[in-house]
């Protein structure tokens, strides 16, 4: 697959005809949205239902989609070819980029014994696994995202769940569910800006009005997450901790994405949650303590208050390390810089702006930009390496230990480097083929149930490429266009777009790639996803109401906006 990528992408001396998209090849629309969908059926019926290794599954769903698009759409075979090898080239770098030294930061933790030291510590604040999900899940997972998103915080959720005694594939389940709601404004704001880029509405029009369909959706997303793990009755024994953190973090995200944008929003909202959450239970504790297995603990053990500041001060210093690494990787400023000095990016030949997205997807015939960016120093990845070297020289670790240490860790995924190259070709396949076009003017042809289906355009988007930023680059114009044609705001269906999306995140292969392996429950994703499919359907059909309501009922109409 290397070797692919490197003629594909690079052999300059290519000389490729434009081709342009056609989404209704078989004549007729409900005929051509049933092949369309066949890939994503194959990838996630073969996980799900037949239980098949994750790397097998993106091999057959590829397969899938590169016989849809060179037999039924008529795409050239070497366009299809150089499309494989470009989608696998961004599974490598950089989605691959993130995961490695997240599992090499988790892999130091626990060979100096770290990570045992973190759940004392997590159990010093609390021990009753409902609220450490809500710390851990929701809050910190809800900072990483924000920070640097692409499965960083499900990988270090996860890892953290499965100390505290969750789990494995309860541990994976419950971290995916979590990073729902952040989703929209992760990397600093990087999805957002990228509907602006769109649909040309102004960015803090569009923040706004994203913020407001989510608001409910952070109050609503942690009782979803803690009646899911322990159950109705014992998520009501904590509602008040659940409220905080859900109220906190619902204000603190529509208060900055009505009046400050995208950037910092969820940076923010989460850095308050948890305060707010650990401020809360330093005077309140359920009836109840059950920890992370749904036993009731009777007893606690207590230790000193030195001998617990300094055991949760090496505990967290890791992943505090890593916190602080991330933020400041993602600095405007910084990033600026270091994509003017460093980054290097390569025009895919045969392929950039060779394949055009025609009407109604686009106003007009489009050329699709196809363009590989290798920003090695500015690439999120890089900065939590840096981190991990840091926390691993903090730890005591010397050079020699690193490096045994990483050479495990990329030992370690490297079926999972494959299933992402594999799951991220297959997305890339499907957008430049244009099948990911064709379900969604599927879905436009609803009418006035548009506004419900729109959003379900958005989760679709995001469950099949892996990116709320990909589904707003995919499907912002065409949500834009034809909510102007049914006489809805264009803004609304915009923003629709990239809140229904975030509930397709926990259902998206990469996503869950990245959870099995950090769960070490690699070759399970078909339970992953058994344990997350219908929670994200459901939540995405109710962010779909939500829009419904916002487009055509009073009072709701009245959140829009002019």
């Amino acid at each position: 697959m290397l070797v692919a990528c490197a003629v594909y992408l690079f052999d300059t001396n290519s000389a490729t005809e434009v081709w342009a998209q056609g989404y209704d090849p078989l004549g007729r629309w409900w005929f051509s949205t049933m092949v369309a969908a066949l890939p994503v059926l194959v990838l996630l019926g073969t996980m799900a239902l037949l239980k098949w290794k994750a790397h097998v599954a993106a091999v057959a769903g590829l397969g899938t989609a590169l016989a849809i698009a060179v037999l039924v759409y008529h795409m050239p075979v070497l366009l299809a070819l150089r499309t494989t090898a470009y989608g696998a080239g961004y599974g490598i770098f950089p989605i691959a980029w993130i995961i490695l030294p997240v599992i090499f930061l988790y892999h130091l933790t626990v060979a100096t014994g770290r990570f045992s030291t973190l759940q004392h510590s997590l159990t010093s604040i609390t021990e009753d696994g409902r609220l450490q999900l809500l710390l851990i899940a929701f809050a910190l997972g809800a900072f990483i995202e924000g920070c640097g998103g692409f499965g960083a915080p499900v990988a270090v959720c996860g890892a953290i769940l499965i100390t505290l005694g969750f789990k494995p594939i309860q541990a994976a389940g419950l971290a995916l569910l979590a990073n729902t709601a952040p989703v929209a404004f992760g990397s600093l704001g990087v999805p957002v800006a990228a509907l602006h880029a769109v649909t040309g509405v102004n960015v803090l029009v569009l923040s706004k009005i994203i913020g407001i369909i989510l608001t409910p959706f952070c109050l609503l997303v942690p009782f979803w997450l803690i009646w899911i793990y322990s159950g109705f009755k014992a998520m009501l024994e904590v509602w008040p901790a659940i409220l905080v953190a859900g109220a906190t973090f619902a204000l603190t995200q529509l208060g900055m994405a009505t009046m400050m944008g995208p950037g910092l929003v969820d940076v923010v909202a989460a850095t308050a949650t948890m305060a707010a959450l650990i401020a809360f239970l330093r005077f309140w504790k359920p009836k109840r303590i059950l920890n992370a297995k749904g036993e009731v603990v009777r007893s606690a053990s207590r230790r000193s208050d030195a001998e617990s500041a300094a055991a949760t001060f090496k505990a967290w210093l890791p992943w505090l390390i890593l916190s602080v690494m991330v933020f400041v990787w993602g600095l405007p400023g910084l990033q600026h810089w270091m994509n003017e000095h460093t980054t290097i990016v390569f025009p895919v030949a045969g392929l950039h702006n060779v394949v055009q997205r025609m009407p109604p997807v686009a106003v007009r015939a489009t050329p699709e930009t196809a363009l590989f960016t290798l920003n090695w120093l500015a690439a999120a990845g890089t900065g939590i390496l840096v981190a991990a070297v840091l926390a691993g020289l903090a730890m005591g670790l010397g050079p020699g230990a690193l490096a045994k240490e990483f050479s495990k860790t990329v030992f370690s995924i490297r079926f999972t480097v494959l299933t992402i190259a594999g799951m991220m070709a297959l997305g890339f396949v499907m957008r430049y083929c244009g099948l990911d076009a064709t379900l969604g003017l599927a879905f436009a042809r609803s009418g006035t149930l548009y506004p419900f289906f729109g959003t379900l355009i958005g989760w679709l988007g995001t469950a099949t490429t892996g990116s709320d930023t990909a589904s707003n680059v995919l499907f912002g114009n065409l949500q834009q266009m034809t909510a102007q044609q049914i006489g809805v705001s264009p803004v609304l269906m915009a923003g629709a777009n990239s809140a229904g999306g975030v509930m397709g995140k926990m259902i998206a292969a990469p996503s869950i790639v990245v959870a099995s392996t950090v769960t070490e429950t690699y070759g399970q994703e078909g339970a992953i996803l058994r344990f997350v499919f219908w929670h994200s359907l459901a939540l995405a059909a109710l962010v779909g109401v939500f829009v419904y309501l916002m487009a055509y009922v009073a009072p709701f109409t009245g959140l829009v906006g002019k």
